[in-house]
């Protein structure tokens, strides 16, 4: 049974954003009728993420770990709920999508994801790139995409939590972990997350990386050579 919701979501200077996604996660939840808390972990921002969440009535835990999975799990350990659901910073949820979680995790699922849609337009060829990973990566191989995972505290724990020696893509380990832990259901309703970078950055810089990763898997992100503009990439001001 789903007792409290920890919502958890991993920001690092995400002024533009963290605002937008704190009113859908609080008024989605209260609609959903559980309670609940909500977390954001202020990952080193320069900017004012961390007064625009705590005036949005969020907790603040301040960081400086500057990898998202050990950010990630550092909310884990902060949290109260029974149930663990990790938000992006510029990612928003709808209440079908908190329904559609709940009654997973209460049907027995040890954890899942959310189909992913865009806020804005992208361009013809990333669009195709991205509806064919996101084929391969959530509807045949049942991996949650990183913008929103949920799972139930005890099976989290059990595997370990993130893998906190990725720098990108730890939720596929964690989808993987979680699978032998019991069911893991990836909802067909789905959250909207920013593209914003598909429009501050060239197709031919995103697109070979997702190449690299069909080829490789995970083993590519173990190293933050190559994913400065990950990590330190653009922002809308």
């Amino acid at each position: 049974m789903v007792q409290l919701i920890s919502f958890i979501i991993p920001a690092h200077n995400e002024a533009f954003e963290i605002g937008g996604t704190l009113k859908s996660i609080f008024d989605s939840a209260h609609v959903a009728g559980k309670a609940f808390e909500v977390i954001v972990v202020n990952d080193a921002s320069t900017d004012h993420t961390a007064e625009i969440a705590r005036q949005e009535g969020a907790r603040v835990i301040d960081v400086n770990l500057r990898r998202i999975s050990a950010v990630r799990n550092a909310g884990a350990r902060e949290a109260k709920g029974n149930v663990f659901f990790f938000v992006d910073a510029d990612t928003q949820i709808s209440e079908e999508t908190v329904r559609a979680a709940i009654a997973a995790l209460e049907r027995g699922a040890a954890g899942g994801g959310a189909w992913v849609s865009f806020k804005e337009p992208v361009s013809l060829p990333v669009r195709i790139a991205i509806n064919l990973f996101s084929f391969f990566y959530m509807r045949l191989l049942g991996w949650a995409a990183g913008c929103f995972i949920y799972a139930e505290r005890k099976a989290f724990e059990a595997v370990g939590g993130f893998d906190e020696t990725l720098y990108a893509c730890e939720e596929i380990i964690l989808s993987m972990a979680l699978k032998q832990r019991g069911r893991f259901v990836v909802l067909r309703e789905n959250v909207r997350t920013s593209c914003r970078k598909m429009r501050m950055y060239s197709s031919w810089l995103i697109i070979p990386l997702i190449a690299r990763f069909m080829i490789h898997g995970p083993a590519i992100f173990r190293q933050r050579e190559g994913l400065e503009w990950w990590y330190e990439g653009k922002r809308e001001n």
